[in-house]
Parts: C-alpha cells; sequence; structure tokens
C-alpha cells in the first residue's frame, strides 16, 4: 500500500476525475502510476504532458525511451518501472523478455541500432556520472546525426524518470 492516500477512479472530482478520463481514454484504465500522482492533479498533468511530448518524438523511438526508462530504473531499483516498460518493449516494439535482460546486463546488447546504443550509453553516463560527460560525448552523438535537442530531450527524459522512480520508491507504488 502506498504510504499516501491515493484516489481511485471512482472517488476522483474536479481536475483529477478529468484527468483519470483521459487517461482511460488513453490507457484503458488508470494504473497506479497516475493514482500515485492522485494527491496533487496539477503533479499529473504535468506529467501527463511530458509523456505527450514523449510519445511521438520525431527522432528518439518508442524502444530508445523505453529503454532509457529500464535502464535508469534497473539503477534505481524500481520494479515497477522495470516491469512496465519491459512489458511496453515486449508488447509494443517485439523485444523478448530475453533481450531486455540482456540489455540490462550489458548496455551493449540492447536491442537497438548503433547510434541509438550511444545515445543510451550517454544518457545512462549523464544519470551517474553527470560531471564525466564532455564535449567528445557529444560530438560522437553529433556525428552519428543526433541533433543537440535530441540530446538534451534524451537527457531530460532520463532525469525525470530518475525523479519518478524517486517518488515511486519512495511513496511505496504498488504494482498493478
Amino acid at each position: 500500500m502506498p504510504l499516501i492516500q491515493t484516489i481511485e477512479p471512482s472517488e476522483a472530482t474536479g481536475e483529477l476525475a478529468k484527468l483519470y478520463t483521459l487517461i482511460e481514454k488513453m490507457r484503458g484504465n488508470v494504473g497506479n502510476n497516475a493514482k500515485l500522482f492522485s494527491a496533487s492533479p496539477e503533479l499529473l498533468r504535468q506529467q501527463m504532458d511530458f509523456i505527450k511530448f514523449y510519445m511521438n518524438h520525431p527522432t528518439l523511438s518508442m524502444p530508445l525511451l523505453a529503454a532509457i526508462r529500464i535502464m535508469v530504473s534497473s539503477s534505481e531499483e524500481c520494479q515497477f518501472c522495470i516491469d512496465y516498460n519491459t512489458g511496453m518493449l515486449i508488447n509494443m516494439a517485439g523485444w523478448t523478455f530475453e533481450q531486455v535482460a540482456a540489455m540490462r546486463r550489458n548496455i551493449d546488447d540492447a536491442n537497438l541500432p548503433a547510434r541509438e546504443i550511444a545515445m543510451l550509453k550517454l544518457v545512462i553516463k549523464a544519470i551517474r556520472l553527470a560531471h564525466s560527460v564532455n564535449a567528445d560525448d557529444l560530438d560522437s552523438l553529433r556525428e552519428m546525426g543526433w541533433s543537440d535537442s535530441d540530446i538534451l530531450e534524451a537527457v531530460n527524459h532520463a532525469t525525470r524518470m530518475l525523479a519518478t522512480d524517486i517518488i515511486f520508491n519512495t511513496l511505496k507504488i504498488e504494482n498493478n
């Protein structure tokens, strides 16, 4: 049970009820990840806007973004997020469980094109050792065709995932 009180869809009113309705239309149900944010409808709206921005990103693929989330969440031991994003890769990108496990053991084994593995490695380096990222790291990505906005948006995605993991771990989210 989470450490803060959450609101079920049947009990939601006002802005929260509207947000829950949107979530149900998008996903078919309101998961525990959304319910955990129910104590602050404004934060839930911000989280939804963040997700919408990345849902149809023109250059950061869904598998790359899910891989970023899994690798960040693996470091933070956020099992909810690991399971959720593993399901996305398996059900939406056609990965196998073994491919996800291989990536978690060795990032170079990610079932992604080489340029996406390079972006994934930079993002994880930024999360774990931000001060060690240097101009050569970014130049390597640029040589692969990544833009500065791609790099910023990928790092932003990872840092927001880190924040979400901290919230979920602190408040004890339950798997759906």
